[in-house]
């Protein structure tokens, strides 16, 4: 057993979040009796490795959290799959399926694949099964099943009622001809299937109704039962409210975008959670990757040549950092992780607080076996 004292006044940056957030809403988790975290993930292309960090990140606060705190705790996997296809992936078959679906949810799009019903249902499959190699606890949960089913439909009548003050906050955030546009609902065109993004001209809050123009038609909608969708930055807040989420990850790309959820939340009429940005991935050109380039390693790749939990401490490290994600880091990762473990049974228990193994194993590290290493540095065949 880890001396508290010690966990109190780790630097490791789990444990600092950890606290912190414990700190934060001690209160709020009290109350409801357990503490959720969330993941997201949109599937408009493949699952990336960017992905897994934010999982495997999570993750490791999660274990950090148990260290402090007696409480259940849950991991949320959000996908967006109900958003409209904007653009063509190009690490993708069958382009030309796409290209007549666009707009559309990601789970009306039919699959590129051939392999499952829709593209959506193909890359959530991905996800949820690289996720589960690594033997990962969350909950998964489809943005498609999630309107339609109903769930949200409080949380989207509540949205109605604070529509001017929603449209407040984001309106200043927007260009001059975006502005004269906005609506926080994008309803689903009933002829067509797309998501629209249209000028809302009337809401009848009382009966959860909108009314937006689509070219020279008027046309009257519920916002509930999946029949709109919400822009993805009230999306977001609707569902820090819905699923009561006390921490969530998320790139540096999207700070200022939390901050507008954080404030869309807080009007809904909940704390918003508690948050931390990382630094983007990058590709060997130091580009960002992407889902639809499919630029940088692939998690397949990785793991053809090292072991996950080499990649599992690449994630660990310095995580308000950029990383580079390509083929040449591998090696470096494996003679760090294996490096690690023989540091580990060494080591006084603060020492071990800071070791990322501990955090890669849950305090558990194996022994070293054997030396896997030489993988890395004679079969990188995708890039010869």
């Amino acid at each position: 057993m880890i001396d508290k004292s010690i966990i109190q006044t780790t630097n490791s940056w789990p444990f600092v979040e950890a606290r912190k957030l414990v700190k934060d809403r001690q209160k709020l988790i009290e109350k409801k009796g357990k503490i959720t975290l969330q993941t997201g993930y949109g599937p408009s292309g493949l699952p990336h490795i960017g992905t897994f960090g934010e999982v495997a990140r999570t993750t490791m606060m999660v274990n950090a959290i148990k260290q402090i705190i007696d409480i259940p705790t849950e991991i949320i996997t959000f996908s967006d799959d109900m958003d409209g296809l904007r653009k063509i992936p190009d690490n993708v078959p069958n382009k030309e399926i796409l290209e007549k679906n666009l707009h559309k949810p990601l789970t009306s799009v039919p699959d590129p694949f051939k392999k499952y019903k829709s593209f959506g249902e193909h890359n959530n499959a991905m996800l949820k099964n690289f996720l589960n190699e690594f033997k990962f606890n969350y909950i998964f949960k489809s943005s498609t099943d999630t309107y339609k089913k109903g769930l949200f439909n409080s949380a989207l009548l509540l949205v109605l009622e604070k529509y001017e003050q929603i449209r407040e906050i984001i309106i200043p955030t927007l260009g001059k001809e975006r502005q004269k546009t906005y609506s926080p609902f994008l309803p689903l065109c009933p002829e067509t299937g797309q998501v629209l993004e249209v000028p809302v001209i009337e809401i009848k809050k009382k009966q959860g109704i909108i009314v937006y123009q689509n070219g020279n038609k008027k046309i009257e909608t519920e916002v509930i039962n999946g029949k709109c969708k919400l822009q993805w930055k009230v999306d977001w807040a609707m569902r820090w409210y819905s699923f009561d989420v006390d921490y969530e990850m998320y790139g540096k790309d999207l700070i200022e975008s939390a901050i507008l959820s954080s404030k869309i939340c807080q009007i809904l009429g909940k704390k918003s959670p508690n948050g931390f940005a990382y630094e983007m991935f990058l590709d060997e050109k130091g580009e960002k990757i992407s889902k639809s380039k499919g630029n940088g390693i692939t998690i397949q790749e990785w793991l053809k040549y090292a072991s996950p939990e080499s990649l599992s401490l690449y994630m660990y490290q310095n995580p308000k950092r950029a990383k580079k994600l390509y083929a040449d880091v591998v090696p470096k990762a494996v003679d760090e992780y294996l490096t690690c473990i023989d540091k580990f049974d060494k080591q006084n228990d603060k020492e071990k607080m800071l070791n990322p193994v501990w955090h890669v194993h849950n305090g558990n590290p194996p022994q070293r076996e054997i030396d896997y290493a030489f993988f890395c540095f004679t079969k990188f065949s995708w890039n010869k």
